[in-house]
């Protein structure tokens, strides 16, 4: 049974920091492209960040233009965990955020493309 398990959400202040945490199990993590998503109120699903492994050629990630500079992926292949490091946090960020799983190699895909979500972690920021 594949689960994704996020954490570190929380409430802060615009121009403070986060970093979201989400550990996987049940699937073959290497495989995967790992990706954040966020969804506030009243709004749709939208992508975040995403990143891929490679033996090849490492970890290649992939950003929305609004996040662009200011959050970081990463991933720890050998504890199945991918961050979402945020910084200069606006009230725009407000939101949950999701970690999904996709099978294979793509950095950008759309929400009903992930193979597997976790349960979201909320994070508000305030002005």
């Amino acid at each position: 049974q594949v689960q994704l398990v996020e954490s570190g959400g929380g409430l802060v202040q615009a121009g403070d920091s986060l970093r979201l945490s989400c550990a996987a199990s049940g699937l073959t993590f290497s495989n995967y492209a790992m990706g954040w998503f966020r969804q506030a109120p009243g709004k749709v699903r939208e992508f975040v960040a995403a990143i891929r492994w490679s033996r090849w050629s490492g970890g290649s990630t992939n950003y929305a233009g609004s996040v662009k500079g200011r959050f970081t992926i990463s991933r720890d292949n050998a504890e199945n965990t991918v961050y979402l490091q945020m910084d200069s946090l606006k009230p725009e960020d407000t939101a949950v955020y999701y970690c999904a799983a996709r099978w294979g190699s793509s950095l950008s895909w759309e929400p009903g493309e992930s193979n597997y979500w976790g349960q979201g972690t909320q994070v508000t920021v305030s002005s």
